[in-house]
């Protein structure tokens, strides 16, 4: 089972470290249409890495061809949101982009 990291680490990386070598988000058709679908909007998932209380988690299962992460979070309006993202050089690449479960908020919240 992975353990949860809360923006101190990221797999033994200070979180700060390792988000302050990130330049931009890479967003094109394919991953904007994806997250349209769970009518979630780009700028949302971009504030989530901005807010207090992000949690990163490794996503062994999906990491077949690279390496993704769970993250979770709220954007600046409050909505809790679940993404899959990826690192491709200095980019985020959100994957995936929902709200989140209830059990998902729970872990949020008391962390």
């Amino acid at each position: 089972m992975t353990t949860p990291i809360l923006y101190c680490t990221i797999k033994y990386m200070n979180l700060s470290s390792f988000l302050s070598t990130l330049e931009e988000f890479e967003w094109d058709k394919g991953n904007l249409e994806h997250i349209k679908k769970h009518k979630v909007g780009y700028k949302e998932c971009e504030e989530v890495f901005l807010n207090k209380r992000l949690i990163i988690l490794g996503d062994e299962k999906h990491s077949i061809y690279e390496e993704r992460f769970k993250v979770l979070g709220r954007s600046n309006v409050g909505r809790y949101l679940a993404l899959v993202i990826t690192v491709r050089g200095n980019k985020i690449r959100i994957v995936m982009a929902r709200d989140q479960n209830k059990k998902e908020r729970g872990d949020l919240n008391e962390k």
